[in-house]
């Protein structure tokens, strides 16, 4: 039976980081810090993260950049290890980057730089890939055994960062979540973040035919203090509609409620059709909407209305109303999503009511640590996820490698 002081089970951002820190921190003093992957290479999903240059952080980052039943929960180990943190690391690394909208920082050329900064960060350590971890169990005078492909191990130490259910082409599975129950601690229901949004087919009926059209638009869901509003590019697709507002919408989405999609933001359309009719009543219904949305979007909305052909002056302000609801309140109701094969994230997972803050530790079980996706933590898109790995794993490194140096003293 292989002995070690930490195992790390999940190759990915947070597992990485997690090891990086702890031999950062500790260096030779570390012991054995051993990751398992099944994956055949590490860090798979830093690799295709961002078009494949990795929106590696946002300096917007925030607690209420993320979505959980405990809002409050991520505050501080974010507060522990902030973007311009995770830059500093960037910076020394050689890796030239750039900002895009919205705080997004992005590398100037691959993503496989960020990886290559992960694992040099981590030199000490033992990465062990195509390996699968099949369970953890408590040792009954301390610390744990891990059960794998290739035999048991066991550790003082055991650091759960195998991500969620996401992206299951890359080899996602619910290992840590089964973990997580085996020891007792509670689940918020998984499901899939940042993902397309599909519909019935009345609302289809206007989505396929505009297929691959973007536009900008503001997406919002809810009402009053728990509504949730998104402005960014919106995609329609054969299956519904897509796009960056649409994925930030997903996170909050519940099936069965509505969303509601302004195609036309911080415009009155129906004042503008209005003094539009006063100006140039016989200009078409449709060529008037093309002033302010896309004309193939513009011809559809016209059809759909029964107005398509007509001209604004025979139109009554209360068809005016109706047009303008259509574009500035488009109200729908998904009936689901594109599910896990194309979802960014996983929303929800181990409950954090379990969990320190502070150290990402389970309090009734010391050694024990989840870390990253598969925590009930889930960022906004553009970057927020990467840093919740980075400051969760680092909550974590840092809470091992104190109590290694509080051991030996």
């Amino acid at each position: 039976m292989e002995q070690v002081d930490t195992v790390i089970l999940g190759a990915g951002a947070a597992g990485l980081f997690c090891a990086g820190t702890i031999l950062e921190l500790l260096s030779e003093r570390a012991g054995r810090v051993l990751i398992l992957d099944h994956a055949r290479a590490p860090g798979e999903k830093i690799r295709i993260s961002g078009g494949g240059r990795c929106n590696f952080t946002n300096l917007a980052t925030a607690p209420d950049r993320f979505v959980s039943a405990n809002p409050r929960f991520a505050a501080s180990a974010l507060a522990g290890f902030r973007p311009a943190d995770f830059v500093a690391l960037v910076d020394r690394a050689g890796i030239a980057w750039h900002e895009k909208t919205l705080g997004q920082l992005f590398c100037d050329g691959s993503a496989r730089q960020i990886i290559d900064l992960l694992l040099h960060r981590m030199r000490g350590a033992e990465l062990r890939l195509g390996i699968t971890a099949e369970g953890v169990e408590p040792e009954p005078e301390g610390g744990f055994r891990i059960a794998t492909s290739q035999g048991v191990i066991t550790a003082q130490q055991v650091v759960v960062a195998t991500g969620g259910k996401s992206i299951p082409k890359m080899g996602a599975t619910g290992i840590g979540y089964d973990i997580a129950t085996r020891f007792g601690l509670s689940l918020i229901e998984p499901r899939a973040g940042l993902v397309p949004l599909t519909f019935a087919q009345q609302d289809l009926d206007l989505c396929r035919p505009l297929a691959g059209l973007s536009v900008s638009a503001e997406v919002s869901h809810g009402a009053g203090r728990s509504r949730s509003r998104f402005r960014d590019g919106l995609l329609f697709t054969h299956r519904g509609l897509s796009g960056p507002a649409i994925l930030q919408i997903s996170n909050f989405w519940r099936a069965g409620e509505q969303i509601i999609v302004d195609l036309a933001p911080d415009t009155d359309l129906a004042a503008e059709l209005r003094a539009l009719r006063g100006e140039s009543g016989r200009v078409a219904v449709a060529t008037a909407l093309a002033r302010w949305l896309p004309a193939r979007l513009a011809d559809a909305i016209a059809a759909e209305t029964g107005s398509d052909g007509a001209r604004l002056a025979d139109q009554n302000n209360a068809v005016l109303d109706r047009l303008a609801a259509r574009v500035n309140r488009w109200t729908l109701r998904p009936v689901g999503s594109e599910g896990w094969r194309t979802a960014e994230v996983t929303v929800g997972g181990v409950d954090t009511r379990a969990l320190d803050s502070r150290t990402m530790q389970v309090k009734s079980i010391p050694g024990l640590y989840f870390i990253g996706e598969v925590v009930d933590v889930t960022g906004w898109l553009g970057g927020y996820n990467f840093q919740w790995a980075w400051a969760s794993a680092h909550a974590a490194g840092k809470a091992i490698a104190a109590a290694k140096v509080v051991a030996a003293s």
